[in-house]
């Protein structure tokens, strides 16, 4: 088992960085190997909600259920895998940092169902991919920040 955590800087506002991240069928958009994600109960957000996950890691594919186990509007969001072949707690905290937003993901790996894998090359890998991720993050919510921003300028062509 183990742990990963990593932080970036968005220029967006926290509630529209924590209303995307906590949407999971956002999740295909930002996070590299996720194929499709969706709601697979009647609320959509908040505690107790499932979803399933599709994607692929390390050249074998995925598929997961996941509970949301806390979600405070603007601060935190967490949940944890409860079928899969990685064990996770994932916990997303939001925090307000002049006009943008600080983001810090945290990620607890345990019991990893991964024959003949080698936790420490696992995570090397998911720690690079998780720092990828982010990038992406950055750059789809600070696009969208400036398309719907009252100043933008329309392209034409």
């Amino acid at each position: 088992m183990f742990n990963l955590t990593t932080r970036t800087m968005i220029e967006a506002p926290i509630k529209q960085v924590f209303d995307y991240m906590s949407t999971p069928e956002n999740d295909f958009q930002w996070q590299y190997g996720t194929l499709a994600t969706a709601t697979i109960t009647s609320r959509h957000n908040g505690m107790g909600v499932y979803f399933r996950s599709i994607g692929h890691l390390m050249g074998r594919r995925n598929l997961g259920t996941y509970e949301v186990i806390e979600s405070r509007s603007n601060m935190r969001y967490r949940f944890k895998s409860i079928s899969g072949p990685l064990h996770l707690k994932t916990t997303y905290t939001f925090e307000t940092a002049g006009d943008g937003t600080k983001v810090e993901i945290s990620i607890w790996i345990g019991a990893v169902n991964f024959p003949h894998m080698n936790e420490r090359i696992l995570g090397r890998r998911m720690k690079k991919q998780l720092r990828e991720n982010l990038a992406i993050l950055r750059d789809i919510l600070e696009a969208k920040r400036i398309s719907s921003s009252p100043e933008a300028i329309p392209l034409i062509i």
